[in-house]
């Protein structure tokens, strides 16, 4: 998988969670949990 040539911001899934499995994300006033499975998968939930 390349990474993006454009100016689309990317951000390393590690590093939003500290190196743990979880992170919250405001948006708009709303808090979404983005979690990394024990499988290496990403899942964004509200």
């Amino acid at each position: 998988m390349s990474l993006p040539t454009d100016t689309t911001p990317s951000h390393d899934a590690l590093a939003l969670t500290a190196g743990g499995n979880l992170a919250r994300i405001v948006l708009h006033g709303q808090v979404y949990s983005l979690r990394i499975t024990r499988a290496g998968k990403l899942i964004l939930t509200k």
